[in-house]
């Protein structure tokens, strides 16, 4: 049976705690991310078999390897895609994104033609929520990444946010 995969970088602890103090106000059709699913997306292969699977654990272990750590570079302040997506830019991840697309071109879905643009989901619009008035919050943070995951994105029950597993995860080269 096929499985959602995906390759993140995910905030230490620290970084989850700041993020966490940023006001999550109740508006209808905004559904907030939980603090323990939030990562930053490298490359997202979709439903994928055993094989390809096993192709993208591969890829992804290969490109960690030679992917020297790298440091990533939340904010500085709240986001918007359009009216549906909520977000923290996260820069400095450009490299390793194009290291683990590179290694994994041939599994799943095809890249993401765009140039990769680093963020953190933290709400997203199904409704008429204005986003524009969530926007602009400051929040700045600083890591050191050293390490990928491959996730998997795990169906729940209908209306319930999809959960996030880590498959496994990977050291970058000289962490």
């Amino acid at each position: 049976m096929p499985v959602r995969l995906f390759v993140a970088v995910r905030p230490p602890p620290e970084v989850v705690a700041a993020l966490a103090r940023l006001s999550r106000p109740e508006r209808p059709g905004l559904r907030w991310t939980p603090p323990e699913q939030w990562h930053v997306t490298l490359r997202f292969f979709g439903p994928v078999g055993a094989e390809q699977a096993e192709a993208a654990l591969r890829g992804v272990a290969e490109a960690a390897r030679i992917a020297p750590p790298a440091l990533a570079r939340l904010g500085p302040e709240v986001g918007r895609f359009g009216r549906r997506v909520l977000h923290v830019p996260v820069a400095g991840l450009e490299s390793l994104a194009a290291a683990v697309v590179t290694r994994t071109a041939g599994v799943g879905r095809p890249p993401d033609p765009r140039p990769f643009t680093g963020h953190l989901t933290l709400a997203r619009n199904r409704g008429s929520a204005s986003l524009a008035t969530l926007a602009g919050a400051g929040v700045e943070a600083r890591w050191q990444v050293g390490e990928v995951a491959v996730m998997a994105s795990v169906a729940q029950a209908a209306g319930t946010p999809n959960r996030y597993e880590t498959v496994a995860a990977f050291p970058l080269a000289g962490a």
